[in-house]
């Protein structure tokens, strides 16, 4: 059983990119459009040049706030997710953003641990809350900003990325979307197939003439990475999903809860067809997933499943009392956070 954090998400925030057409636009990105349309997304968001993470996430967060009437100087711990390129090297976007809201001092964290972090991110806030019996407010933002210059929207995995914040003001005692248990585990073995090579300190700069679009694709890297070892990557392939019923399964013990207890599950944007392989066995029917969302939004990073888990409550479609399941996969990486709405 979960420790005697006990909290919930009393208000959403969201912002995004400028809506784009995924057949209108795929062909700036790959020489190969038709691919990516068959993944059967309609719209991303892609951010204007100007418009960077902070800018995103102290949108999403202001909004948060501003729907319950509270400042940002009552927050007493500031937690961000963003696995992407940072604005600069040295750089603590967390820190950042309590900057961007003004706040004069406060506990903040930062976490990077891939797209997965907007889901067990939920962990350190409960960590936190139980260590220290003073916070009573928490901020937790996820963000997804795509730098170009690094990373192909349309060719590292099958859904086009997107730029988009969510934040969540995550408050003791709050009865309502309470979270109930939170488990991740990581195996190493393949964490490193959708590194971006170039910008860190091995090789800080690209070759002459290099560009995003030219980049291996996370399709490639898979080829190049088990070559003609066909058995070991379809181990691979296998192991993601069983990795994702695992960690589930693992949640709902933490949580005290049997797996056909959850309605609705809640996974990273993929391919609709794929969301919905996934809620199948778990016997839970596409409108209880993102399946329903996930084509107009794309892959936002670690803001995927906080945002979709915003919008079915908006939609009425959790309702109170309602067990969700947000779960995740980074590469190497399995994540599940339990609320009750």
């Amino acid at each position: 059983m979960s420790p005697s954090a006990n909290f919930g998400i009393s208000a959403f925030g969201y912002t995004f990119g400028r809506d784009q057409d995924v057949e209108g636009t795929a062909g700036r990105y790959t020489s190969h459009p038709e691919r990516v349309v068959k993944w059967g997304f309609r719209t991303y968001h892609r951010a204007d040049d100007d418009v960077q993470t902070t800018h995103l996430a102290g949108k999403a967060a202001s909004q948060a706030l501003d729907r319950l009437g509270i400042s940002a100087d009552t927050v007493d711990l500031v937690v961000l997710a963003c696995p992407d390129v940072p604005e600069y090297l040295y750089w603590d976007g967390s820190v950042a953003l309590a900057r961007e809201l003004k706040i004069q001092q406060t506990q903040t964290l930062m976490l990077t641990e891939g797209c997965g972090a907007g889901v067990h991110g939920f962990y350190y806030v409960a960590a936190a809350m139980t260590m220290q019996p003073e916070i009573n407010t928490a901020l937790f933002v996820a963000v997804s900003r795509v730098s170009e210059f690094h990373r192909n929207r349309m060719n590292t995995v099958g859904a086009p990325l997107s730029d988009a914040a969510v934040a969540v003001v995550l408050e003791r005692d709050h009865k309502a979307n309470r979270w109930l248990a939170t488990e991740q585990f990581t195996e190493p073995e393949h964490g490193e197939l959708l590194r971006v090579e170039y910008g860190g300190a091995v090789n800080p700069l690209p070759p002459a003439g290099w560009t995003s679009r030219e980049a291996l694709g996370g399709y490639d890297a898979l080829r190049m990475h088990f070559g003609e070892d066909g058995e070991e990557l379809s181990r691979y392939l296998q192991r993601r999903y069983d990795g994702l019923s695992e960690v589930i399964d693992r949640t709902c013990r933490r949580a005290g809860i049997g797996r056909e207890e959850i309605d609705h599950l809640i996974y990273f944007n993929d391919t609709a067809a794929s969301i919905q392989e996934v809620a199948e066995s778990f016997g839970i029917p596409p409108e209880h997933t993102n399946a329903v969302i996930s084509p107009d939004h794309g892959h936002m990073g670690a803001a995927d499943q906080m945002i979709s888990f915003g919008i079915q409550l908006e939609r009425g479609v959790v309702k109170p009392g309602d067990i969700v399941a947000l779960s995740g996969i980074s590469v190497g990486r399995w994540c599940t956070t339990l609320f009750r709405a």
